[in-house]
């Protein structure tokens, strides 16, 4: 792990414990994850799922790299905050710019979307210590080059090709960063030069959940706020509330407490970090989703629920499962049978929706979510679970 010193201004040590300073980035996090949970709100179709898909995975991408190779580079150094505080004020002009990305505002995010990277580059390429630091950021900037042709071009132009543009370029980022970056002459990224030992990664991505499971009661208290006190909205309050509580449970228990044990014992750390990063995205996307159907089911608890509202209201935690039958994976090796058929059981809850109102669609979702919640708890106490990761490479 990076050698970080304690200051009075805050620290991350072995234990784990990040930097004051990234929780501040968190904090921008926060309200880039509201804005597009708002957004998706707003136009809840294929499109603006879509569209919300390649905003998020935009900011996830930011959030990713900043963690990563400043965990490589000391974060005990003062320009390392002082970097982290910029990519913070650029994510937050981002983040105000992310509900009209695919309007008048394309370009604004774009350009400062590829500011953030041309930043985080001269920083690591001219003043990190690391020296891997050159060689690894050469190859990001090859990649992030041929994604910026069509970020500048997505955003030059309106409606569907702007949001085809900016998917492939989206595309290109993420499948260079599972393959390393590769570069000719330079090769690609060696897994020791992405390496960080002990709590900080996956205590990140922690966070990062936290991050968006705060989203989600966020949205739901400030949606219920802003409307007329019913007793069927107080309902609709506590099941929403109560998805959020069981979707913390199930990620956490166990696998979330393992994954740093996992990280340590893999045959290959650093790929294991790398793929622990797509399950907490997947997650993070069904987080999401929880915290769009939290908004509607507030404002309309009763009365019909349209296709799209039952897709996103069974939708979502299906995917947030997904994503946890990954981590299942990553950190033991197999999937959690209760994950698959939690899958299955909201499946076949799919086609009574359309003649339920959304609150009891919701009950549906809490019933499946606290069935896996419990079937976790008991299959840990019969057959206590150690880390086992899946032998890679």
């Amino acid at each position: 792990m990076t050698t970080v010193a304690e200051s009075d201004a805050g620290s991350a040590d072995d234990s784990g414990r990040p930097l004051f300073v990234e929780l501040f980035l968190d904090l921008v996090y926060v309200f880039a994850l509201v804005s597009l949970t708002k957004t998706l709100a707003g136009d809840l179709s294929w499109t603006g799922v879509a569209r919300t898909l390649v905003l998020l995975f935009a900011f996830a991408l930011i959030w990713a790299l900043t963690t990563w190779v400043g965990g490589t580079s000391g974060l005990d150094r003062p320009s390392v905050e002082a970097h982290i505080i910029g990519v913070a004020a650029a994510s937050l002009l981002m983040a105000a710019a992310a509900p009209d990305a695919f309007g008048d505002r394309g370009l604004l995010f774009a350009a400062t979307y590829l500011l953030i990277h041309a930043g985080s580059i001269s920083y690591y390429r001219f003043l990190s210590r690391d020296p891997a630091g050159p060689r690894r950021t050469a190859r990001i900037a090859f990649w992030e080059a041929i994604a910026a042709v069509g970020w500048v071009a997505g955003a030059l132009l309106d409606g569907p090709a702007r949001l085809g543009l900016w998917a492939l370029a989206t595309a290109v980022e993420y499948i260079a960063a599972v393959f390393g970056w590769p570069v000719p002459k330079l090769g690609r990224s060696q897994a020791m030069e992405w390496q960080m030992r002990g709590e900080r990664v996956p205590e990140r991505y922690r966070q990062f959940v936290v991050v968006a499971l705060g989203v989600s009661i966020l949205t739901t208290g400030t949606t219920f706020s802003q409307h007329e006190y019913t007793l069927n909205r107080g309902y609709a309050l506590a099941v929403v509330f109560t998805i959020v509580v069981l979707m913390w449970r199930i990620y956490i228990y166990r696998a979330g407490e393992l994954l740093t044990e996992a990280i340590d014992r893999s045959s290959d750390p650093a790929l294991l970090t790398r793929a622990a990063a797509v399950c907490h995205l997947v997650m993070v996307a069904g987080v999401i989703g929880v915290a769009v159907a939290s908004d509607l089911v507030v404002v309309r608890p009763l009365g019909d629920t349209p296709p799209s509202w039952a897709a996103v209201l069974l939708g979502s935690p299906a995917l947030f499962l997904i994503g946890r039958g990954l981590l299942d994976y990553t950190v033991f090796g197999r999937v959690s049978r209760s994950r698959v058929v939690g899958l299955v059981l909201l499946a076949g809850a799919a086609p009574a929706s359309s003649v339920l109102p959304p609150v009891i669609v919701a009950l549906l979702a809490v019933v499946v979510l606290a069935l896996i919640a419990v079937a976790n708890l008991v299959a840990t106490r019969l057959h206590p679970r150690t880390a086992a990761p899946p032998a890679l490479g």
